[in-house]
């Protein structure tokens, strides 16, 4: 089959028509050997089997094998065509003309409306991002401390709330989406009147509280009532708890016999080592909450500061009419204003995979996986596992679509993370751990 003839005229920068030319002879052999099966096969009162006149097929199948062969060799042409000529589209090429189309002739000409992705640069230099080095204080490491000798202290029963106790119980808030159980310290209660309802409660009691002011951090909202960190901001709703459990506790001596149940034998000996322990165990898990801060940072400025224009007229049309069900022109301007900044990063994030190597081959998600692998193996004392057995589960789990869809997807957000802190415009802030959460979540 020879090429197709198809043109491109660009209306600006960011908007183009497509003219695609589709002859007879680029499409009647097809179509005339699909009736030609259908006259064999095709079952019509009064005919025998394989002996329907040949116009009488076209009469009744003709049209819709044209309208679907023309359309099949359309498609395949436009797609070569936009991948040949290397065209970075946005969404997909929009009929333009398929209304007007004669279809009672034999050379046919469409149109289509195609959206250019926008030429831009990508600077993370351009605007300093904060990048925050969390550190467990000394107030913190002290808090631990203590949380750690209430927790292997001894407990004793209580029958009624009194100062000093910790009681266990389910706070609920069906329209706030709170149903979580905790356990909270009577002293630790900032509010007098809340305080005031839990004195004197007995197990089984539900008492009504209100979460304004009922804990000296906003964040302890978060703890104690399950609520995302930026929902915990300022929480003013009522709240019910269930009593289930009042104690008193004991707290655990810090001696041997406690860090060697901490750490295994030996491995701390003294409450300063257990400090530095926990300081380095937290600080870890501090950096996995700070980075993915960073990352959120980086990209809201380079979405922020990175200047360029979308066409989006065609793309609100493309949203409108792309769908399961077609969206009124209201209802598509308002979708794609809900994803614009989506799009505007999606592209930003393309250019800079692209240009700076940041894709992730197969060969980096296998030894990832085998990454993965060796860190699980470890947990269950299997210091040096065989290269086979490492490669057979890997090609296990390479087998999984959506394990591979999941590691590449971390692997990939990994090497642009990776990126930002080596090329970045970055200013390093350290802070505490409670300082951290209310600047983040500010």
């Amino acid at each position: 089959m020879k090429k197709m003839n198809i043109t491109k005229k660009e209306i600006d920068s960011l908007n183009a028509v497509l003219t695609v030319e589709v002859k007879k002879e680029d499409y009647t052999d097809k179509v005339q050997g699909i009736l030609n099966n259908y006259r064999k096969t095709a079952s019509i009162p009064g005919f025998r089997k394989g002996h329907i006149p040949m116009g009488m097929v076209k009469k009744q199948y003709g049209k819709a094998v044209l309208l679907e062969e023309v359309n099949k060799v359309l498609q395949e042409n436009l797609q070569k065509y936009l991948s040949e000529e290397k065209l970075n589209v946005l969404g997909n090429p929009l009929p333009k003309n398929d209304n007007e189309i004669d279809w009672e002739g034999e050379d046919f000409t469409f149109e289509f409306d195609l959206g250019l992705s926008p030429v831009f640069n990508v600077d993370v230099t351009k605007k300093a991002v904060t990048q925050y080095k969390v550190v467990a204080d000394a107030k913190m490491l002290d808090n631990q401390v203590k949380t750690i000798r209430k927790q292997y202290g001894k407990l004793t029963n209580k029958d009624i709330v009194a100062k000093g106790h910790e009681i266990t119980g389910t706070f609920k808030n069906e329209e706030a989406g709170i149903d979580k159980k905790s356990t909270i310290e009577v002293d630790a209660l900032k509010g007098k009147t809340q305080t005031k309802a839990l004195i004197g409660a007995k197990v089984g009691d539900i008492v009504t509280l209100k979460t304004k002011g009922l804990f000296a951090e906003d964040q302890e909202n978060h703890r104690h009532l399950g609520v995302e960190p930026d929902a915990a901001k300022g929480l003013n709703v009522e709240v019910v708890f269930t009593v289930e459990e009042i104690n008193t506790r004991e707290m655990a001596d810090l001696n041997k016999e406690l860090f060697d149940k901490l750490f295994g034998e030996g491995v701390v000996t003294s409450e300063k080592e257990l400090k530095e322990k926990i300081k380095q165990d937290a600080e870890g898990q501090f950096m996995q909450q700070s980075d993915q801060k960073l990352l959120n940072d980086v990209v809201d400025s380079l979405i922020e500061n990175t200047k360029f224009d979308l066409p989006a007229a065609f793309l609100q049309k493309w949203i409108q009419v792309s769908g399961e069900k077609v969206m009124t022109e209201e209802e598509a301007k308002a979708e794609y204003e809900r994803s614009e900044k989506g799009l505007r990063y999606q592209l930003i994030e393309g250019k800079l995979r692209a240009e700076n190597n940041l894709q992730v081959s197969f060969e980096e998600l296998k030894d990832y996986s085998k990454g993965m692998i060796k860190q699980q193996m470890l947990q269950f004392g299997q210091t040096d596992p065989a290269d086979e057995e490492l490669d057979n589960i890997a090609a296990r789990i390479m087998s999984n679509q959506e394990e591979v869809k999941r590691m590449s997807e971390q692997l990939g957000t990994d090497k642009l993370l990776t990126y930002f802190k080596e090329n970045a415009k970055l200013k390093t802030k350290e802070v505490s751990y409670d300082t951290f959460i209310k600047e983040a979540y500010a």
